[in-house]
């Protein structure tokens, strides 16, 4: 007997110029959830396309893959015409399938295993098992925060933080998602940890996982973040938002001290390198999979 079905999914390709619209008339029309993809990832004709917006207005690929999760007894045809009705547009090609039931959970967590940063560094799972009991073993469940060490840019941090940082440094992570950084930086020796978040269920996330590993970490929100200089700053943001907290950064890193920038495609490297030049001396460190770590040490110039 095949698996019982637990959801229905429907879904439709429109154009970047809809699928806002689009989106939204679905969830309006009864969908749970709707998912955007590009349907042209892993071939030579992929879009990247990042959250930086300019003005207001979202970006969506060019092609848009729409996936809307309806109930197992959901009518994705009524749904589709519902959505099609309310934004006065015809019913475009689409296909509806079922999604077996399964244990959410652990397929979840199946997509997370141990991840290697140095011989004797790893970003193990909550629910997974050490590779190597004796190395530094950082412990995370990152919850609904971003950062499992997964993607190039916080491997790129983390094995920044494994070569610079020395015992007893005090470090500032802006913008801390899991705070796998922070911790990773408390874990490699540094004692004076804090770390800021906009998002108050990163920083709930992030001080858990600080708890988990037993290492103390400061968990401020941005407005109650302490006024003083940290030797060591890591940012894994974006380009765009990085260019912005130029002043911001570059104010709390000591003077000498390192900075480390990352969540920025190669191709802006040069963009943020600028923003900071009367600050930092930053250069490109390493890159991985398109994205670029830039570091640097502040001088006099500031």
């Amino acid at each position: 007997m095949g698996a019982r079905s637990s959801y229905v999914a429907l879904r439709l390709d429109v154009d970047a110029a809809g699928a806002d619209a689009w989106s939204d008339a679905l969830l309006d029309a009864g969908a749970l959830s709707v998912d955007v993809v590009d349907p042209r990832a892993g071939t030579p004709d992929e879009a990247v396309v990042l959250d930086e917006r300019e003005g207001t207005s979202p970006r969506w690929w060019p092609i848009s893959r729409l996936t809307a999760l309806l109930p197992a007894n959901g009518d994705g045809e009524a749904v589709l015409a519902r959505a099609a009705c309310s934004i006065a547009s015809a019913v475009p090609p689409h296909h509806t399938f079922d999604v077996p039931e399964q244990d959410w959970v652990r397929a979840t967590q199946a997509q997370f295993q141990p991840i290697r940063i140095d011989d004797d560094f790893f970003v193990v799972p909550t629910w997974c098992e050490a590779p190597r009991p004796d190395a530094i073993n950082l412990t995370l469940d990152p919850g609904l925060a971003f950062g499992t060490g997964a993607h190039a840019t916080t491997r790129l941090c983390l094995a920044w933080l494994r070569e610079n940082v020395e015992p007893g440094a005090s470090l500032l992570d802006y913008g801390c998602g899991s705070g796998i950084l922070a911790i990773a930086g408390a874990l490699l020796g540094a004692r004076d940890v804090v770390a800021t978040d906009i998002d108050p269920q990163a920083l709930a996330a992030a001080a858990d996982n600080a708890r988990i590993n037993g290492v103390p970490v400061e968990f401020p929100s941005v407005d109650a973040l302490p006024r003083r200089t940290f030797d060591i700053v890591i940012a894994n943001i974006l380009a765009n938002p990085l260019r912005l907290l130029a002043p911001t950064l570059a104010a709390r890193t000591a003077l000498g001290g390192k900075m480390a920038l990352c969540g920025i495609l190669s191709s802006q490297a040069d963009g943020v390198i600028a923003a900071y030049a009367d600050a930092v001396a930053l250069a490109p460190w390493r890159s991985d999979d398109g994205w670029t770590l830039l570091g640097g040490t502040t001088h006099d110039g500031r």
